[in-house]
């Protein structure tokens, strides 16, 4: 398995995405038996991930570290997947447990599948509740408002929930998971056409945002943190290693600019672990990278230079205000951010 999701290339023709596995819902009613508790569960996440980038943001921006508590796994998994080995006594302090694994075979025994992050786990009983990663987001924006920070964003405006999911889908099969189609390809056509279809996307996304600064209104939502988490890791491991490149990120101006500006706004670049991110990918797919050397570039001062993006107008957190400071435990280690 590669990488924090559930990826497989089922043969020599085409890679594909399995839907996850566990897809039970943590609301407000309860109506999976899972409701909105705080204290009750535990988030599970990769810094390595763009999958569970997107809920590591999320719960950011909402202020849900007082209420959901975070495990960040080790970035190089072994044979039994991602592993808690930054921990003390190499366990998840909270859970005793030594792998994620252990968390979905309380859930069911002899699970078959893949095991991926993010993964919502219930604290008392030591149970998976939820692998659902394009879920899990869109419910802590509606389902925990509750126990949101005051002054947390609309994640998920009503208004706009249409075009936000209209945009969220496209930029999912030719972005987010176009990367993967090139970077797995195991045929020259397959690779062609992901590569034509992932760059023909972002010239279309850089166009739409030459113009506003935010995908869908004018403060940041959903689909802004589902691109963001693609971008973010563009230069640094997908324009090499998965051979999308036609050109770096720095090199489109509109784009480069609006990956910035999210990168500043508090909740988003301070998720960002781009040590973890390198070492996964170039480490973890020896298939793609045998020799497992991790490269010590890109140069990533330019992440904190001024982008301009302003002058388009917005507020990212529309009436609200930005997220505290980053819990003490949770910062991001010297090694993977920008000094």
């Amino acid at each position: 398995m590669h990488d924090g999701d559930q990826e497989t290339p089922r043969d020599e023709q085409e890679f594909t995405r399995s839907a996850p596995h566990f897809s039970d819902r943590i609301t407000a009613d309860g109506r999976d038996g899972w409701p909105v508790e705080g204290g009750r569960y535990r988030l599970v996440g990769s810094r390595a991930c763009p999958w569970a980038g997107r809920a590591l943001i999320s719960r950011r921006l909402l202020g849900l570290e007082p209420v959901l508590s975070l495990a960040i796994v080790d970035p190089i998994q072994d044979e039994r997947s991602w592993r808690f080995t930054l921990d003390a006594q190499e366990r998840d302090p909270v859970l005793g447990i030594a792998f994620l694994s252990e968390a979905y075979d309380a859930r069911e025994t002899g699970y078959p599948g893949g095991v991926s992050v993010p993964a919502i786990v219930d604290i008392p009983s030591g149970k998976l509740v939820t692998n659902d990663y394009q879920r899990i987001t869109l419910d802590l924006a509606t389902q925990w408002t509750a126990l949101h920070r005051q002054g947390a964003p609309d994640l998920y405006p009503q208004e706009h929930r249409d075009e936000i999911d209209e945009v969220m889908e496209v930029v999912y099969r030719d972005v987010n998971n176009g990367v993967y189609r090139a970077g797995f390809a195991e045929q020259q056509g397959r690779y062609d056409t992901a590569y034509q279809r992932l760059f023909a996307r972002l010239d279309w996304l850089s166009k739409r945002l030459s113009t506003q600064r935010y995908l869908v209104g004018d403060t940041v939502t959903e689909a802004d943190i589902r691109l963001f988490t693609t971008l973010v890791r563009f230069d640094a491991v997908y324009h090499g290693h998965f051979k999308c490149n036609r050109n770096k990120l720095a090199e489109d101006r509109v784009l480069w600019g609006y990956a910035r500006d999210l990168f500043q706004t508090p909740g988003f670049g301070d998720t960002v672990d781009f040590d973890h991110i390198k070492r996964h990918y170039y480490q973890v797919h020896t298939d793609i990278n045998p020799r497992r050397i991790v490269p010590l570039g890109p140069d990533l001062s330019g992440w904190s230079a001024p982008h301009g993006r302003e002058e388009l107008g917005g507020r990212p957190f529309g009436d609200g205000a930005p997220p505290g400071p980053v819990p003490v435990a949770e910062r991001v280690p010297s090694a993977g951010r920008i000094s």
